[in-house]
């Protein structure tokens, strides 16, 4: 999956791909990550900002809290949430969907 190839590229914390197709009809797939600080969860929107720019893929809309804690970016079938580790875990959207099968991702680099 490309968009959880953009967030390992900025070193993003435990990449998460959830297949949401049998559990909701928002989209087709989750994918959820964190960083430390606020400053890396902007620095890893607008990596994938580019990279989807350079890969032709279309965002439908994004959004963000005014603190930089949380950024959802919507790629229609895809939806990706960045987080700052301690909104990640207050959010707990792995737990919240965990009915949705969890897609394994490659972590190596090529």
């Amino acid at each position: 999956m490309q968009i959880a190839g953009f967030v390992l590229e900025k070193q993003a914390h435990k990449p998460v791909v959830l297949d949401m197709t049998k559990v909701s009809h928002l989209c087709d797939y989750f994918v959820i990550c964190s960083t430390e600080t606020n400053t890396q969860v902007e620095g890893i929107h607008q990596w994938v900002e580019k990279r989807c720019a350079e890969n032709n893929i279309i965002i439908h809309r994004w959004e963000h809290d005014e603190a930089s804690r949380w950024v959802l970016v919507d790629l229609f079938d895809v939806v990706l949430h960045i987080f700052i580790d301690e909104a990640r875990e207050f959010y707990n959207l792995e737990n919240l969907w965990s009915q949705a099968k969890k897609v394994r991702i490659s972590t190596k680099k090529k």
